[in-house]
């Protein structure tokens, strides 16, 4: 004779509670449940004998079989939930969190208008087909006025003057000395440009800055013409103004080109009918340009007879004043945060 139903669930509930004390994480309880709980599992088998049974004995031991289930699924649930708090404080302890430190907080910051502007103006040229090139803003008067065909009794020099250092050397004036020590150690045909920080013994006033940006570009190659220069300048403009503009070189004199120009374009509030903006004329002076000047490139090394090029140089605070409408260049300096966010 087997052994009794009701003793068989008894000795199972205390085999099942002996394990269930033993279980040391959530994986081993889980697979203690499907053990005794699941579809498959020791209990379920036991609920299957119950056919065997007589019919007076069923319903006692159908009623039995769920005492056991309800009572081993709450202590399941109870040793779910001291192991979840077992593992979230060896988690805790683990990460060695300090309550008492400040929380993180989110700073909602973003980039200078003037970062963002020549970060627009590089990856435009970019697209144009231009390399970058950077230099020493601490410069020599050989990079800075003499390679650039400005000796040192040239009137240029009074435009460019600058701030003397002890040492010896000199706040550069414009990025065409990175040009020329570019030049110094590269081969033509390149295309480059010099973004960067130059200085000139300025007052600071709404339109002068005694430290501002400027971008120059040049490209020396064989063949190169007006024709060149024009059609870059133009593509260039119209891509950081975005629209189409109206443009014109106007004869100039700069000493490290020939023929120079001044490039104007469309005034952009007017539109070119003329107002108090382009007084009266319709165009608005942007930036200037030229041929790079033999004399330039001999005196680098390169054969003057054979390449050409041209160069060209803006000022990244002018340029952003006459997209955004900013009035005065010292609103750049100034950290006024509600002018740095209406650029945004």
């Amino acid at each position: 004779m087997g052994e009794p139903f009701a003793e068989r669930l008894e000795r199972l509930a205390r085999e099942a509670d002996g394990e269930l004390a033993a279980t040391s994480d959530l994986a081993e309880l889980e697979a203690w449940r499907v053990r005794f709980l699941g579809k498959s599992g020791r209990l379920t088998e036991e609920l299957k004998r119950i056919g065997t049974l007589s019919v007076e004995e069923r319903p006692h031991a159908g009623q039995l079989v769920n005492q056991i289930k309800g009572r081993l699924e709450g202590a399941q649930g109870q040793r779910r939930e001291a192991l979840a708090a077992r593992a979230q404080e060896a988690r805790l302890a683990a990460e060695a969190v300090d309550v008492t430190l400040p929380g993180r907080g989110r700073w909602l910051g973003g980039l200078h208008p003037l970062t963002q502007a020549l970060r627009r103006i590089e990856d435009i040229f970019a697209i144009l087909g231009f390399d970058w090139a950077w230099g020493p803003e601490i410069e020599d008067e050989f990079h800075n006025f003499e390679a650039l065909n400005i000796p040192a009794h040239h009137p240029a020099r009074a435009m460019h003057d600058t701030f003397y250092l002890a040492s010896g050397g000199l706040l550069r004036t414009h990025t065409s000395t990175v040009q020329i020590r570019f030049m110094e150690h590269h081969e033509p045909p390149f295309r480059i440009i010099a973004p960067g920080r130059v200085y000139r013994a300025d007052a600071l006033d709404p339109t002068h800055s005694p430290v501002f940006h400027q971008v120059e570009g040049l490209v020396v190659a064989e063949g190169i013409h007006m024709g060149h220069l024009k059609a870059t300048l133009k593509e260039f403009l119209e891509r950081f103004f975005e629209r189409a503009l109206s443009m014109r070189l106007r004869p100039s004199y700069f000493p490290f080109t020939e023929p120079s120009a001044e490039v104007d374009i469309g005034c952009l509030l007017c539109g070119g009918t003329g107002c108090r903006v382009c007084k009266g004329t319709g165009f608005i002076e942007v930036l200037g340009c030229g041929l790079v000047h033999p004399a330039v490139l001999a005196r680098i090394g390169i054969d003057a007879e054979r390449y050409t090029g041209f160069a060209f140089g803006m000022g990244v605070e002018r340029l952003l004043m006459l997209k955004d409408g900013v009035p005065d260049v010292r609103l750049f300096y100034e950290n006024d945060l509600r002018f740095l966010r209406s650029l945004r």
